[in-house]
């Protein structure tokens, strides 16, 4: 994987909380792990905005083919 150098400054209490969290960690180490969890945050926002599309139009509104929550049930039986 290809590195690059960053050079910044950061507020003071968050950076040493972070430290305390990955301690014995590099400080690379623990900035990986902070920039990863801002990738999965914003990925689950984008996952979660998705299925905003479910609370205009709920699983069981019908349409010209039925509902999916009917189709749901009657799949699930034997």
């Amino acid at each position: 994987m290809a590195r690059i150098r960053v050079s910044t400054t950061v507020d003071e209490g968050l950076f040493t909380e972070a430290r305390k969290v990955m301690e014995g960690s590099k400080v690379a180490e623990t900035m990986d792990a902070a920039l990863a969890a801002l990738v999965r945050a914003h990925r689950a926002a984008e996952i979660d905005r998705a299925y905003t599309a479910y609370d205009e139009h709920p699983i069981d509104e019908p349409d010209a083919w039925g509902d999916l929550a009917s189709f749901g049930d009657g799949a699930r039986r034997p």
